[in-house]
């Protein structure tokens, strides 16, 4: 039997917790929060109510279109927190009406053709990975089609001399790495929705990857871009670089679905690594685990690891001991050695106050054993919890915890006091919505002249009344970032929740000009409506 997309967990019906490891996490967080919580049953398609398709696809697109109930429960909503609520509770009131699976260009030309003149909203899906409300079908229209890429997914060329590829944008993440795999070559953009999210909708939200430095997010990957508008097609020249007036490319990216649909890009590649070469350090002050981070990433070694987790988080998802701070680097190359670049940043921890726990180097130096002290690498023990972290958070669905993130990012110079004022802002929320909780925070990436903080909390709700206690957190989240001068989001997206925080964040000539860029590419605004910017 053909394994399919679970329709209320991260990932595949294959993948979903059993029951019994729903029970135990309940167990856990009994323990954690004193107070007794038990997993309710997750829906399933056969007992979900779904309102009837309003719209037929004209007969040119019906070999592309399906109205099947399962399909559009898959596509209603993305894995937001709220998102992640509504599916366990089988709440798909406003499902799309069609779901479009174009196999050629041309039909995403006929889709947004039918969808602009019948004036049915078009959401471009993705891999359905958002976290930000970006995928989910707006509420004012009188019909919706969810347009799946997911069929337009082949490394088309390879240019081994400049190193780049043309990708259609439909590709997932592991369909595209298993096309380059056999030349040698990786686009080696890992985000954490890796396995369910495609090139297209990479560059659509600003998407950050692997690495923590240098080359973080998929802007610095992007070469050329093609993009389907109801007024026709928008393609880039492809250059290493230009400076003839603004960017095309970089309007697009992070267009989110306003403008159109992303059908293919030629983005950098690069052979894959064969050198690495890693440490961690502990810390006996998050401060001075950040003062490392910035001495590194300013002395421009750039390692394609540079993670800071707060004692908190590091015992949460690296193993320690809740007291110690943790800074973990990684180097990579496919030419060159990187054991003198790890040598100068494990100098610059340890000047730091750091303790380094364990060094490694692949291939080894010949004659050199691995370094450091033996025993557990809780870089692995993170890195671990990284990427299962979206299978272990199904674990604790329907238990009626509040467990969510928000990201940003900060200049150094105003990083430790904007911590503070948003670590209270938080703490006041959940105790005044939830009566307790915790937030702690790592940074994801950092720059030399400021770092991109993560911040996870986790409380205990109320069954049925989570929306509207997530909401109060979330707020106060959202304004205390912009108020301490972060940005509303640094790789997870605008979409729709966060386009209160967004408008406010935008200058308004701007703003003005966006909905310009629209009117003209999207003349009667079906285009993904209410992301980004009101039609």
């Amino acid at each position: 039997m053909t394994d399919r997309r679970s329709i209320w967990a991260w990932g595949m019906e294959s993948t979903e917790p059993a029951a019994v490891q729903r029970r135990l996490a309940a167990q856990d967080a009994s323990g954690r929060f004193g107070i007794q919580l038990e997993p309710d049953e997750p829906p399933r398609v056969q007992s979900l109510q779904l309102r009837k398709p309003r719209i037929t696809p004209p007969a040119a697109l019906a070999h592309i279109c399906s109205t099947d109930p399962r399909a559009r429960t898959v596509h209603s909503y993305g894995h937001s927190f709220k998102d992640r609520v509504r599916k366990f509770d089988g709440t798909f009131h406003n499902p799309p009406d069609v779901v479009a699976l174009p196999a050629t260009e041309d039909d995403v030309a006929t889709v947004l053709d039918w969808c602009s003149t019948s004036g049915y909203a078009a959401v471009p899906f993705g891999g359905g990975s958002s976290v930000v409300g970006g995928v989910e079908p707006p509420q004012d229209r009188a019909g919706v089609v969810s347009v799946d890429l997911t069929a337009l997914n082949r490394v088309l060329e390879v240019d081994d001399t400049s190193r780049t590829a043309r990708i259609q944008a439909g590709a997932l993440g592991p369909v595209l790495e298993a096309q380059l795999r056999p030349l040698g070559m990786t686009l080696r953009h890992f985000p954490q929705s890796f396995e369910f999210s495609t090139l297209g909708g990479w560059i659509a939200t600003r998407s950050g990857g692997h690495y923590a430095t240098n080359r973080t997010q998929i802007d610095d990957f992007v070469q050329s871009v093609r993009l389907l508008t109801p007024a026709g097609k928008w393609e880039s020249r492809r250059l290493p670089r230009s400076g003839a007036g603004p960017s095309p490319d970089r309007l697009l990216m992070g267009s989110e679905g306003a403008l159109g649909i992303i059908t293919e890009a030629w983005v950098r590649v690069q052979p894959r690594p064969r050198f690495r070469a890693g440490a961690s350090a502990a810390f006996q002050s998050f401060r001075s685990a950040c003062d490392a981070a910035r001495g590194i990433v300013q002395a421009g070694l750039w390692p394609a690891n540079c993670r800071v987790l707060d004692p908190a988080e590091a015992r949460n998802s690296a193993g320690m001991d809740g007291a110690s701070a943790l800074l973990i680097i990684g180097f990579e190359s496919a030419e060159i050695p990187q054991d003198f670049n790890l040598e100068a940043a494990a100098a610059i921890a340890r000047d730091a106050g750091g303790c380094v726990l364990v060094e490694s180097s692949t291939p080894a130096p010949a004659g050199r054993p691995a370094r450091g002290s033996p025993g557990r690498d809780p870089a692995v023990a993170w890195r671990n919890a990284f990427i299962n972290m979206p299978y272990k958070w199904d674990e604790l669905a329907g238990l009626g915890l509040i467990l969510d993130t928000f990201e940003t990012a900060i200049t150094w110079e105003r990083w430790p006091q904007f911590d503070q004022s948003v670590r209270a802002a938080v703490a006041e929320a959940l105790r005044e919505v939830c009566g307790d909780g915790e937030i702690t925070c790592r940074f994801t990436h950092v720059y030399p002249d400021g770092p991109a903080p993560y911040y996870t909390f986790i409380a205990p709700g109320k069954r049925g009344s989570e929306l509207s206690m997530w909401a109060e957190i979330k707020q106060a989240a959202s304004n205390a970032v912009l108020d301490a001068g972060g940005t509303i989001t640094h790789h997870h997206a605008v979409g729709r929740d966060h386009r209160p925080w967004y408008d406010r964040q935008r200058p308004r000539l701007f703003g003005e000009a966006l909905r310009a860029v629209k009117k003209a590419v999207d003349p009667h605004g079906v285009m993904n409506p209410g992301v980004l910017i009101d039609p």
